[in-house]
């Protein structure tokens, strides 16, 4: 017996991954940094993607 995860809430998750891979690409930290949070991120999705909210690079600031 596991904890199964699907529907919406699934779908949910999915896209906020989705969303915090692309902005850890966007970051301006060092590619080693990158690819750690996204392998966190792809192997844990759900915590991965708290520790990433919380712990995270930052997208660089946009230049007007």
């Amino acid at each position: 017996m596991g904890i199964e995860v699907g529907g919406i809430f699934g779908l949910l998750i999915l896209i906020a991954d989705i969303w915090a891979i692309v902005s850890t690409f966007q970051s301006g930290a060092s590619t080693g940094v990158k690819v750690v949070w996204i392998v966190v991120i792809l192997l844990l999705p759900i915590l991965g993607l708290i520790l990433w909210l919380l712990f995270g690079p930052r997208s660089r600031p946009r230049m007007v």
